[in-house]
């Protein structure tokens, strides 16, 4: 992956699930992040991740994958 916006976006996913694992199992702590991109996010950023999720996805954690396919659900 060579586009650094997208490199960005991924570490930030990574880094509000990091700071949302006190929540407790994977599903909560997804749903809090998904929550948090789909209030906080532009609508853009959104895009970007979901289209990358959808076409490649390899540098995405698999909490971010789930994230990811949340926030698709409610976009």
């Amino acid at each position: 992956m060579s586009d650094p916006q997208l490199t960005n976006l991924i570490k930030m996913i990574d880094q509000i699930i990091a700071n949302n694992l006190h929540h407790g199992d994977d599903d909560q702590v997804t749903d809090v992040a998904a929550g948090h991109l789909q209030k906080f996010w532009a609508r853009s950023m959104k895009q970007q991740v979901i289209a990358y999720a959808n076409s490649e996805g390899a540098d995405l954690s698999p909490l971010a994958q789930k994230t990811i396919a949340k926030l698709q659900a409610v976009s």
